[in-house]
């Protein structure tokens, strides 16, 4: 059973419910939800309650004083009172940025043939899809049909052309103005996780797991982080709307009273709760996906080994595809590579990704290159970039600080090798803004053949073109716990009578067990849609 400590559970105490504020947003959380009229109407003068939320028995309350927090810390009626607190924004393993606030008016205009031409060749059917055997059970459970799954996050793009026949309502729970409407995904992060859950199937193959399930998005996390308060609504509307499955791809090292009744009220409700399990690393399950009646999710590679970002330990229940995982994010603001090297034999097309920051290509670019090793400032001296690209080895300092002396030194792009198997993705600009250059990765056998035949006096050149897309590819827990929440809104397309607690003990029961670990890093192991799903419909 997960449990969480005393000595958390009285630290988040002190943190949230006893300190004095002044002009802040609470949640109180009623003793006996029945009574919440009546307690209400106790509350001191001139706390104002903004709005009820009956479902998990709790109020949002607007607190003025040191004098009232004290007040109403003394009502027998009242069993939590916390303030606002953010959990850390949501962001992909080694980073995704859109441009300082996303501007959805520089959408780009495309025919549907046109988007198709330009889709990224990585597109097709996302590994993860396979690797779950969603396919397989889309038989049976009719790909989903009839269950809807919010997604708490930060927002979404409900015009991207793999979510807008699937996306019902989406509601903004944070306390702000949103543009050009309310829960407008300006982060990236939510519209990435619905894409996984619920992306309707294209032509080239690309879906979500469960890809006739509607979506249901309610923005909780802004650039400030994940509200409670924000996160307790969403799970207050989740009820309301009589949802099947919630995803929560967010989190942190604790978790508020507030949000612990309100996952209970979800359960009780007959609502699944997925979660990420954390990007850390450490043997500690994140919150909320730490608590007894959430799905813990972890993430896997492609050779079905732990991500070394995942954190696992006892809590973690399951685990899922979450590294380079393709989908959807705000259109045009992906950036898909096309990379070639330039040798005396010919042009190869060389596997790439592009940097957020990096500038869009869409012309090919084909210049020679200078080696200037790990990019620092010294390894510029005496060499000419003027009009090449600079060659550069990942190691020791950021993607931005090689492109920031790459400029310097006038170089027309720049292409870094990596120094390990694979691609990584990142930024190249501290502030989401956009470099006048093309930035990319390459392997680390091509940078290092690259580097060879110069030495050898060959002349070698790269010729790079890069894109606007509407996909882009991201690593995290964040990106396997949707995997986890499309299966389950196929689990319960094939059996609507399934509580909560009966889905995840059969995901559990049915998942694909990996290699045995003594921490329980893979918990019951990969989580099995076509097993699920076969279970589920013979115990109708």
């Amino acid at each position: 059973m997960k449990l969480t400590t005393l000595v958390l559970s009285l630290f988040v105490f002190l943190i949230l419910g006893a300190q004095s504020a002044v002009a802040d947003r609470y949640l109180i959380t009623y003793k006996n939800p029945r009574n919440f009229s009546s307690v209400t109407a106790q509350l001191p003068l001139g706390v104002k309650v903004s709005e009820q939320l009956v479902h998990i028995g709790s109020a949002v309350v607007d607190v003025n004083s040191a004098e009232q927090l004290a007040r109403m810390e003394k009502m027998s009626g009242l069993v939590h009172i916390e303030k606002e607190v953010f959990h850390p924004l949501p962001l992909p393993v080694n980073g995704f940025k859109l441009t300082p606030s996303w501007d959805f008016s520089l959408r780009y205009s495309l025919t549907d043939a046109n988007r198709e031409a330009l889709a990224p060749a990585k597109k097709n059917i996302p590994w993860g899809i396979v690797t779950v055997k969603a396919h397989e059970a889309w038989t049976v459970s009719k790909k989903g049909e009839g269950i809807r799954v919010v997604v708490l996050d930060t927002g979404i793009d409900h015009d991207h052309p793999a979510l807008k026949d699937n996306f019902e309502k989406g509601e903004n729970f944070v306390n702000d103005m949103n543009a050009p409407y309310a829960y407008a995904d300006h982060v990236g992060h939510g519209t990435h996780v619905a894409g996984t859950i619920a992306a309707g199937e294209a032509a080239d193959g690309f879906t979500g797991v469960a890809p006739k399930a509607k979506i249901l998005a309610g923005r909780v996390c802004s650039d400030e982080g994940c509200s409670n308060i924000a996160v307790a609504k969403g799970i207050n509307w989740a009820i309301a709307e009589k949802a099947d499955v919630v995803n929560l791809s967010l989190g942190g090292f604790f978790s508020t009273p507030g949000e612990r009744e309100a996952i209970l009220a979800a359960e009780e409700a007959g609502v699944v709760i997925v979660a990420a399990s954390g990007n850390d690393g450490n043997a500690k399950v994140s919150f909320p996906a730490a608590l007894p009646t959430a799905f813990a999710v972890g993430a896997i590679s492609s050779d079905l080994k732990k991500a070394d970002f995942s954190q696992f330990g006892p809590e973690l229940d399951i685990v899922a595809p979450g590294v380079d995982v393709v989908s959807a994010v705000p259109m045009g603001s992906g950036r898909e590579s096309q990379v070639a090297i330039v040798t005396a034999e010919g042009s190869k097309d060389v596997v790439s990704n592009s940097f957020a920051g990096s500038s869009v290509e869409e012309t090919e670019l084909t210049k020679e290159f200078v080696f200037v090793n790990l990019g620092k400032a010294d390894d510029f001296a005496g060499k000419d970039l003027s009009g090449k690209f600079a060659l550069i080895k990942r190691g020791e300092i950021t993607f931005a600080d090689k492109v920031k002396n790459a400029l310097a030194a006038s170089a027309a792009g720049v292409v870094i090798f990596n120094h390990e198997a694979g691609l990584i993705q990142g930024a190249v600009t501290e502030d989401g803004s956009t470099l006048p250059i093309p930035v990319v990765m390459i392997e680390k056998t091509v940078g290092d053949k690259a580097v060879q035949l110069s030495n050898e006096g060959e002349t070698v050149s790269f010729t790079i073109k890069i894109a606007k897309t509407d996909y882009a590819g991201f690593s995290g827990t964040s990106m396997a716990s949707p995997h986890v929440a499309g299966v389950v809104a196929l689990v319960k397309a094939a059996n609507p009578a399934m509580t909560p607690a009966e889905i995840r003990d059969l995901l559990k029961a049915t998942a694909e067990p990996l290699a045995p670990s003594a921490k329980n890093e893979t918990g019951s192991g990969l989580v099995n849609a076509e097993k699920a799903v076969t279970e589920a419909a013979k115990l109708r």
